[in-house]
């Protein structure tokens, strides 16, 4: 997996990758001026909808299968990325390296 460091306009570090799928994704150092925080996950929410179901929703495509993408309004914000503190970075921690030695999810 490519991992790229940065930084973003105001500074803070910016680690990006891609997923299995081929999404954009970030860890993000949070401006949150509490506590020690990070931004994680995909960037960008990628709305779909089947191509089937498309013009019964008011979107246009000359797909006829499959899924195509279904534009959000730019008032609309969809979350994609989780914010956690360090504790909670820590508490699964456990999970995830259990799931690199032995493939299984457990807490």
């Amino acid at each position: 997996m490519k991992i790229t460091s940065s930084q973003t306009c105001r500074g803070f570090s910016l680690i990006e990758f891609e997923d299995l799928y081929g999404s954009k994704c970030s860890i993000q150092a949070s401006s949150l001026a509490s506590e020690d925080a990070i931004w994680f996950g995909p960037d960008d929410a990628e709305p779909k909808i089947l191509a089937s179901q498309a013009a019964a929703h008011g979107v246009a495509t000359t797909e006829d299968c499959g899924w195509v993408e279904y534009p959000i309004p730019e008032a609309v914000s969809l979350t994609t990325r989780m914010h956690l503190t360090r504790d909670q970075v820590e508490a699964l921690l456990p999970i995830l390296q259990r799931f690199v030695e032995t493939g299984e999810v457990s807490a």
